[in-house]
């Protein structure tokens, strides 16, 4: 029996509001989730007890197909859940990802300046990813991705673009509803947007959040781990209840925001999927196209940084110090800690602003609190450098920070104000409200979409300690609070006098908070 196709057809999709294209795809995936267990992919090797850690398998651009594509017409496999990431150089370097339903025969993208004019043929990598079934859990899954590395563009520049293969041209008119578009970095923007959060999922309230930040207009988009959950209990064990085929929602649900804006992906507890190698991170690898410029990018695909005009990007991996879920505790034997020394000093020369985003939180008093692993291990180096904003996730609200300096309040940051992190200290953000279940804080914040604005309160909260164990806090530092879906809107300003104007804004567009940071000012 054949596997069903899972995009929606385009005259379709055109009716659909997003919410139905959701369910419509849950539905259709749910089927072919059936089917694999039936064992429709027999053929292709997909039989369950397979030994687990088997990682992305990259296939030549013209390789043959596997027994499972020899079944399906090139035509039938209709490309889906595009997305895009920038290379080191932003204003150079676009990657370009996507998956099909089977391997299919030469992958590639083809590029132009104008949606009818794609005249550049670029070839794609297919890394297929096996997962091994799990009785009683899961089947097994064989997943294909696909990725086409874009150099040598012009700076400034909108692009169009469509992917395809044998069989499945996006330059036919039939496809033409298919051709999509991205905007290289300028050279010298005087102004741009970004957006950051965290702890997304497949969810109505996701598909929300992407259409509101995709208003914002941002030049990329920051996503602070806990991307899919398609791993449930996010220990980073193989024991772990897992769902491969959730990563097919996923992508299809954001599909319409990163098909156009560079989504720039780190890695949370929940995306530690222990049945790939290295340290469960084979398939982060498989699935994104992620600069390769961090201390390893095979071992740690979510450490990367990039710069956009004024502003320097560090994405790290939290799980590598976190004390609270510490299955890949050390596993960079402290390279990554020694590459975000050199890399933070490399920024801070050459940028206005530099901005960190990883999973863990450094600073919150909700559900998790804080990693004391964060603090012990990189909080001494941000405020060595003079980080100007850190964006965490993990815990499912929206929490600010005032301005910290030596583990206390360095200044007062009131909703509208102005902190210069050389002389305040640094704002520590949980943007976790992507659209996962929300949490409540522990002193009567609770999941009800409320805003809580502190004034001189002190708060009980805890860290967690090397031991594993919570270490009661009482602390004066967390000064915004919300339990609603948000994002986080980040816009840059250069010239004479440079700034940063961060705004939280609800999945509805409303602005909970905002505060600048000026340096030197």
């Amino acid at each position: 029996m054949d596997t069903p196709d899972v995009g929606i057809p385009e005259q379709l999709a055109r009716r659909m509001s997003m919410a139905e294209q959701h369910e419509y795809l849950r539905t259709r995936l749910t089927r072919r989730r059936a089917l694999v267990s039936a064992g429709a992919f027999a053929g292709a090797g997909l039989l369950a007890g397979c030994t687990p850690g088997t990682a992305s398998r990259s296939q030549p651009a013209g390789a043959s197909p596997s027994p499972a594509t020899s079944r399906f017409p090139g035509s039938a496999l209709a490309p889906f859940g595009r997305h895009l990431a920038f290379g080191a150089d932003p204003m150079t370097q676009m990657r370009i990802s996507w998956q099909v339903p089977s391997a299919v025969r030469r992958p590639y993208v083809r590029v132009g300046l104008t949606p009818w004019s794609l005249g550049r043929r670029i070839e794609a990598d297919l890394r297929d990813l096996h997962t091994p079934g799990v009785e009683g859990q899961r089947a097994a899954l064989d997943q294909y991705y696909l990725h086409a590395a874009l150099d040598g563009l012009r700076p400034g520049t909108t692009y169009y673009y469509g992917v395809g293969h044998e069989g499945f041209d996006p330059a036919d008119k039939k496809h033409h509803g298919t051709v999509a578009r991205f905007r290289t970095a300028p050279a010298h923007p005087e102004k741009f947007v970004f957006t950051a959060f965290g702890d997304q999922g497949v969810t109505p309230d996701a598909l929300a959040n992407d259409k509101a930040l995709l208003g914002r207009g941002p030049a990329f988009h920051l996503h602070a781990g806990d991307i899919c959950y398609a791993d449930g209990t996010g220990h980073g064990e193989k024991s772990d209840i897992y769902d491969p085929a959730a990563w097919d929602l996923f992508l299809k649900q954001t599909e319409t925001v990163a098909e156009s804006v560079p989504w720039m992906v780190t890695t949370g507890n929940h995306d530690m999927e222990a049945w790939y190698s290295p340290n469960g991170y084979g398939g982060q690898s498989a699935r994104w196209a992620l600069p390769d410029n961090g201390f390893d990018a095979r071992r740690a695909p979510g450490v990367y940084s990039f710069v956009y005009g004024n502003v320097g990007i560090v994405a790290l991996d939290a799980n590598d110090v976190s004390y609270e879920i510490p299955a890949n505790l050390g596993y960079s034997d402290g390279r990554q800690t020694a590459w975000l020394d050199r890399r933070l000093g490399e920024l801070r020369e050459r940028t206005d602003f530099v901005v960190v985003f990883f999973h863990h939180c450094a600073y919150s008093t909700s559900t998790h609190a804080s990693d004391g692993g964060v603090r012990d291990t990189w909080v001494p180096l941000f405020a060595k450098h003079q980080v100007d904003l850190v964006i965490n996730g993990h815990n499912h609200v929206y929490e600010r920070t005032d301005a910290i300096r030596g583990g206390a309040v360095g200044r007062r940051v009131p909703v509208g104000a102005s902190t210069d992190p050389t002389r305040d200290g640094i704002v520590y953000v949980t943007a976790g409200g992507a659209g996962k279940s929300l949490y409540a804080f522990p002193d009567g914040v609770k999941d009800s979409h409320e805003k809580k604005v502190r004034d001189r309160e002190s708060v009980e909260t805890f860290h967690w300690t090397k031991a594993k164990r919570r270490k009661r806090d009482t602390v004066e530092w967390s000064r915004v609070r919300y339990t609603g879906y948000s994002f986080l809107s980040v816009e840059a300003e250069a010239g004479a006098s440079p700034r940063l104007t961060v705004s939280a804004l609800t999945q509805d567009g409303e602005r909970i908070d905002h505060f600048e940071v000026r340096r030197g000012k």
